[in-house]
């Protein structure tokens, strides 16, 4: 998996932050669960469940740092599409829009950042300025013309 080092290092805090909050989450758990308040089971296990929730995301997380590979998002050495390349096309040769080819984990369309494995990212890496790609979306078949790679 190609993370770009933004990328890389909000997962990093992320992550340290998750296991922050498991290790609040443990201290609760062993505030709640004390032998002589039995009324307190419902509430200590909402927090176990949460806990396990909050460490398979830890797992997620470790396991994609573990298999990445920092992207520079100057690579475009080919002068085609990759993870980590920020694009300028224009739609159905209207309307023009940037976007930064990104890995799932760091995906935020409202930042413009999309999915190497997202219908259009999937459509656009590998291909090289003035390609043109289709890609079905909701309104139809729209159709994506390249027109700058940074």
């Amino acid at each position: 998996m190609y993370l770009t080092q933004e990328g890389y290092d909000k997962l990093t805090v992320q992550l340290l932050e998750l296991k922050s909050k498991g290790n609040r989450l443990i201290t609760q758990i062993e505030e709640v669960a004390q032998p002589d308040e039995s009324c307190e089971d419902g509430l200590a296990t909402q927090l176990k469940e949460e806990l396990e929730v909050v460490n398979d995301n830890i797992d997620k997380i470790e396991s994609a740092l573990e298999m990445s590979e920092i992207i520079n998002g100057s690579k475009s050495l080919t002068n085609s599409i990759q993870v980590g390349s920020k694009v300028k096309i224009k739609i159905s040769g209207k309307t023009e829009k940037e976007f930064h080819i990104v890995s799932e984990l760091e995906a935020d369309p409202s930042q413009n950042k999309i999915s190497d494995q997202s219908p259009l990212g999937l459509a656009l890496l590998g291909k090289s300025l003035n390609d043109e790609v289709m890609v079905q979306a909701p309104v139809g078949k729209l159709t994506y013309k390249i027109v700058s790679i940074y």
